[in-house]
């Protein structure tokens, strides 16, 4: 069997409860981080529960690679399967301390194959952390706690349940680059909840959109959150889009990064922990974003970027439209005044510029 094969995980279930259905047929190849995106209630968890075997009401089928998880006539308890589950609420062990807690883990693996107990300290910087106990911690450094942790199970799937969900955002901040790191220095394949944009945009390089129990849409991070129908449900003013980026150069002394969008250059606050070349993703929301329709002079903004207009849809009942902008593949969307429109003469094909300021990216964790 090939690697690949072992990193399907295949998903005939259904779950039945007043009111709602969650009702999931799908085969997923999981590679790297895999986003379950969508709405509060959608049955995100309850899949991610149904998966990891917490949820034993759940009739049908889950595989994964060649083994049989569930079944009509089997269920392999959560126990027996490869899974590290992350809770939103850490659940660690309030009486250990910091390391009490990894070692308690570490105790109860099958083998001694998988992350060392080292790795999994250092890749989550808990070495200062080793001997508080977890009260005396934060909430991003009670969630680093539990990735090691989890970390240390061995696991062959990862599964995050929201985990920055109660964090404020210095918090999330804090953690982020973390969870960011995993999939680079452990390779474990992971499934990531949330239904927050930005955290999809930055963390899955894959995204299920789950919406009222059921799969509404798959594929690539950046092809689906730049769906127009992804923005039917959120205010105008939460629409984003997701632009791949190449990293040029870190300009240190400024804290600012360079990157490349097929052959523009724009500044952002620095992007630690990248490399120069390596691709990025940067998310941009459409209240950022100002339309010229010539270059302007006298500017502190300096993220100019020209491209065509695709679009304007008038938002109903409202002052405003949404100006969608071709740049090189990536449709940025502005949200401008119908006065504005018109005093500009915009319309559709015509060459504008889409200025961005760089402090918009700072926002975007």
């Amino acid at each position: 069997m090939s690697a690949s094969d072992q990193q399907r995980l295949s998903l005939r279930v259904r779950l039945a409860y007043p009111g709602f259905t969650l009702d999931v047929d799908k085969d997923i190849q999981l590679a790297g981080v895999t986003g379950l995106f969508g709405p509060s209630g959608g049955g995100k968890s309850t899949l991610l529960r149904i998966i990891a075997g917490l949820e034993r009401r759940a009739a049908g089928q889950v595989n994964f690679g060649d083994e049989v998880w569930q079944s009509d006539t089997s269920f392999m308890p959560s126990y027996r399967r490869p899974v590290g589950y992350v809770f939103q609420d850490t659940r660690l062990f309030p009486h250990l301390t910091v390391q009490g807690n990894l070692q308690f883990a570490l105790a109860r693996r099958a083998n001694d194959l998988g992350v060392a107990f080292d790795e999994a300290v250092s890749s989550m910087d808990l070495q200062p952390l080793l001997h508080r106990h977890v009260d005396a911690l934060s909430g991003g450094e009670r969630q680093r706690v539990a990735i090691a942790r989890t970390l240390l199970t061995n696991p062959r799937l990862l599964l995050l349940d929201e985990p920055m969900a109660a964090l404020d955002v210095g918090r999330k901040r804090e953690i982020l680059p973390y969870i960011e790191a995993l999939q680079k220095r452990f390779g474990i394949p992971a499934i990531y909840v949330s239904h927050a944009v930005n955290e999809m945009a930055r963390l899955a390089d894959n995204v299920i959109v789950l919406e009222g129990g059921r799969i509404t849409a798959f594929g690539p991070a950046a092809d689906i959150l730049n769906r127009e129908d992804m923005q039917l449900s959120a205010s105008p003013f939460d629409a984003v889009t997701v632009m791949e980026v190449r990293v040029v150069e870190h300009m240190r002394a400024l804290h600012l990064t360079r990157v490349d969008h097929q052959g523009q250059f724009i500044t952002v606050p620095m992007m630690a922990g990248t490399t120069e070349g390596e691709t990025a993703r940067l998310l941009v929301r459409a209240g950022d974003v100002v339309i010229a329709t010539e270059e302007p002079r006298g500017l502190s903004v300096r993220n100019m970027l020209i491209g065509n207009l695709l679009s304007i849809s008038p938002l109903q009942n409202s002052a405003f439209a949404t100006v969608s902008v071709d740049v090189g593949g990536a449709v940025i969307k502005a949200q401008l005044t119908h006065q504005a429109v018109t005093e500009l003469g915009l319309v559709t094909g015509s060459r504008v510029i889409a200025l961005i300021k760089a402090a918009s990216f700072d926002r975007n964790l």
